[in-house]
Formats: C-alpha cells, sequence, structure tokens
C-alpha cells in the first residue's frame, strides 16, 4: 500500500515545486508533513480548472470542497481522500481557523468567474495558516509585508514586490525562526533559475531574509 504522506509530497513537488523546496527547509517531520498537507489542499483547488472548463462545472467542485470543510472542522474525515484525511488531523491538531480556508474557496469560486484575484486570500491567508502550523498564532503582523511580496511577484509585479522587500525584512526579524520555511519561497523571483532556487532559498532560511 502506498505511503499516504509521501503520496501528497510527490502532488505538492508536482504542482508547487517552491513550496515544496521551502519546507525541505523544515527539520521535524511532522511539521513538514503538515505543511505538505497544506500545500496539497491548494494543490487540489488550483487543479480544479485545469479539469474542467466551464465555471459552472468548475464552481460545483469548489462547491463540494466548500462542503467538506464541515467534516475537515468537525473532526470528521473523508475515509479514502488522502487530503481531506490528513488535512483534518491537521486542523485537530493545530486549532487551525477556518476562515481561511472557506475564504480561499470562495477566491477560487470568483477566479473562475473572471473576478480580480483576491492576492490576500490566494496568498496571505494560506502563509498565516503555514506560519501557524510552525510556530502556533499571533504571528500574522510579521508576515504580512512577505505575503505582499509573494503575491505581486506571482502575478507579474515584481517591481512592487522588490520595493515592499526592506519592510518585509524588517517585519521578519521578529518572525521565530522555526517559522521561516512558511514564508522563505517569497524570496524566489518567477525568473529565478532551477539550478539556483535551492541555493537561493539556503541563504535566505539562513539570514531569515526574502
Amino acid at each position: 500500500m502506498a505511503d499516504p504522506t509521501s503520496s501528497l509530497d510527490d502532488q505538492v513537488r508536482a504542482a508547487d515545486p517552491d513550496r515544496w523546496l521551502s519546507s525541505r527547509f523544515v527539520g521535524d517531520p511532522q511539521a513538514r508533513a503538515d505543511l505538505i498537507a497544506l500545500y496539497a489542499f491548494e494543490a487540489e483547488l488550483m487543479s480544479i480548472p485545469t479539469r474542467v472548463t466551464q465555471p459552472l462545472l468548475a464552481e460545483m467542485r469548489y462547491v463540494w470542497w466548500r462542503e467538506q470543510m464541515d467534516g475537515v472542522f468537525s473532526g470528521v474525515a473523508r475515509k479514502g481522500h488522502p487530503v481531506l484525511e490528513a488535512l483534518t488531523d491537521l486542523v485537530g491538531r493545530h486549532g487551525l481557523p477556518r476562515d481561511s480556508f472557506d475564504t480561499l474557496i470562495e477566491a477560487h469560486i470568483d477566479r473562475v468567474h473572471g473576478e480580480p484575484h483576491d492576492l490576500d486570500a490566494f496568498y496571505r491567508g494560506p502563509m498565516q495558516v503555514a506560519v501557524q502550523i510552525l510556530a502556533g498564532a499571533s504571528h500574522d503582523a510579521e508576515i504580512v509585508e512577505a505575503s505582499r511580496v509573494w503575491s505581486l511577484s506571482q502575478v507579474g509585479r515584481a517591481d512592487e514586490a522588490d520595493a515592499l522587500r526592506v519592510n518585509a525584512n524588517r517585519l521578519l526579524a521578529s518572525l521565530p525562526a522555526v517559522a521561516f520555511p512558511a514564508v522563505a519561497h517569497a524570496a524566489l523571483k518567477p525568473d529565478t533559475p532551477e539550478a539556483l532556487k535551492r541555493l537561493k532559498l539556503t541563504w535566505a532560511t539562513l539570514r531569515g531574509r526574502i
């Protein structure tokens, strides 16, 4: 029987290589697996528009995921679905808030209907959850600018992202080092060569700066 943890890790590595690479800097195996579970959930949502072309059909799939959150947050995993099983366990152990998950799903629904990207929902919310997984709650203020750097870089607004890095790094100085792998990928720009990504992430992690 295949190892579900390995399966999710492979899924994230294929769908989200930058954050998968950042997760390699998490020393604790359980914490790394928890981060991967979160990223696998996001990968599932991101893949929906690649599998269906009509907005209404995509919305139906997102509504299904929204309905599954009832089970996830009541501790009743959907058996046989590795992502939902892992997510249910993750949410229960870390006491994660539901709003970021619901907001992300709603943002995906809006996106398939042609609405502008909700950058906070797509980038800030998941980064906050990832930091909570690694270092507990109450670190939102430290990562807010880093999440903006990441989001702006991802939507082609590199100049705006670069302008925020100094302040982002100032705030990150107060972030516990154990949480930095949850934000390290913000150090990578879209044009960073694959061969240099691990080196750049290593340097960013050592300094605690993006």
